[in-house]
């Protein structure tokens, strides 16, 4: 019988190497392996799908003056005997290829898929490469294809199991939501606020058109709420209103409120002193 492990293992040290100086420090003689870069391929279980075009020209640049100065991690192409899957060193690859390299220095390693998606997922946590969609998928599919916990993989990546469990909870989105998360229009927070709207998709694109942050559009959705409960979604304040009085604060340096009734409204203005008062008026007049 099959024993699944407890967790993701004990980090990169542990899951590349014997000791904890394997891959931190770069055995000499595993160093000193270099392939042609036409023998190097992604690996499918990479859960890194985007790649900066101006990071890339930059490493690319740093690589032609002094070299590529960290190995590549890979392993043995299962389809392809003569060829290497990356694991780690993705980025340095696509670089060394716009430097015009014609081979890398790699560290060869014989992983499962289990360990080398493991791998990947946490050299991207530590380094802030992934999106949050991306990290989302990588413990999607963890779970669901190497049967690991939320809790299992919070302890190794040195995550709470809550932020597992929301960044998970963000694949619910509807996949116009999601777009906007992929091209950064909306952040993880935005995304989490709008999993308890009606409308998510709706109200994601009033929030990207307002700029509106994640705690003004967590106040959104809750309107959205009251509104859809009470059956008074006339009276409730929606995001053209919210995103008017952002305008009109920012414009006149007055807090301001606009209360609307019917096809009119009202709106007031409020200050905290007599300057503020007396600048108010200033910019009204003439």
């Amino acid at each position: 019988m099959n024993k699944k492990r407890k967790n993701l293992g004990r980090g990169l040290s542990a899951l590349l190497g014997d000791t904890a100086q394997d891959y931190a420090e770069l055995d000499r003689v595993r160093a000193e392996k270099r392939v042609p870069v036409g023998q190097l391929r992604p690996c499918p279980f990479q859960p890194r799908r985007r790649f900066a075009e101006p990071q890339i020209k930059e490493l690319a640049q740093s690589i032609q003056e002094k070299g590529i100065l960290q190995p590549l991690v890979v392993r043995r192409d299962p389809t392809d005997q003569a060829g290497y899957e990356i694991i780690c060193g993705e980025r340095r690859w696509r670089a060394a290829q716009a430097a015009q390299l014609h081979e890398v220095p790699v560290i060869i390693k014989e992983l499962t898929d289990q360990e080398t998606l493991e791998i990947a997922l946490i050299e991207n946590l530590q380094r802030e490469d992934l999106s949050a969609l991306e990290e989302a998928e990588a413990y999607q599919r963890l779970m669901a294809d190497f049967g690991h916990t939320q809790e299992d993989m919070a302890k190794s990546i040195g995550k709470s199991r809550s932020h597992v469990a929301n960044m998970v909870r963000l694949l619910n989105l509807p996949a116009a939501v999601k777009v906007m998360l992929e091209d950064g229009r909306l952040t993880a927070g935005h995304g989490r606020a709008l999993l308890a709207a009606k409308d998510p998709a709706g109200l994601a694109a009033t929030v990207v058109k307002r700029a509106l942050n994640v705690r003004e559009t967590e106040h959104l959705v809750r309107r959205e709420g009251a509104a859809k409960k009470t059956g008074k979604a006339s009276t409730a304040k929606d995001a053209d209103t919210i995103a008017l009085e952002k305008e009109l604060t920012a414009a006149i340096g007055l807090k301001t409120v606009i209360s609307r009734k019917g096809s009119g409204g009202r709106i007031s203005f409020n200050y905290t002193n007599l300057d503020q008062l007396e600048e108010f008026i200033r910019r009204l007049s003439p």
